[in-house]
């Protein structure tokens, strides 16, 4: 399967599912090229920039598992080549 570049990038404003989306990455470290993170706090925020280099799938995977938790937001943008 061919491997894909993406940034994956990750709002939090709910800090109780932090854990979570650590864990997730962590699941993932191997396909992390390179990660970003933001505490925002006086808007009580963490933003989070990830850098992949994975199959479409796994990063859609990802992208999605951390997006279906409550208080995320996920948006993955892809390289065209």
């Amino acid at each position: 399967m061919n491997s894909r570049i993406a940034i994956l990038g990750i709002i939090i404003d709910n800090p109780d599912v932090t854990a979570q989306v650590n864990e997730i990455l962590h699941e993932n470290a191997d396909y992390i090229v390179g990660r970003m993170g933001i505490p925002y706090r006086s808007r009580n925020l963490n933003i989070i920039s990830i850098v992949i280099d994975a199959p479409a799938d796994v990063i859609n995977s990802m992208a999605g598992r951390i997006g279906r938790l409550n208080g995320v937001s996920a948006k993955t943008i892809y390289s065209k080549t």
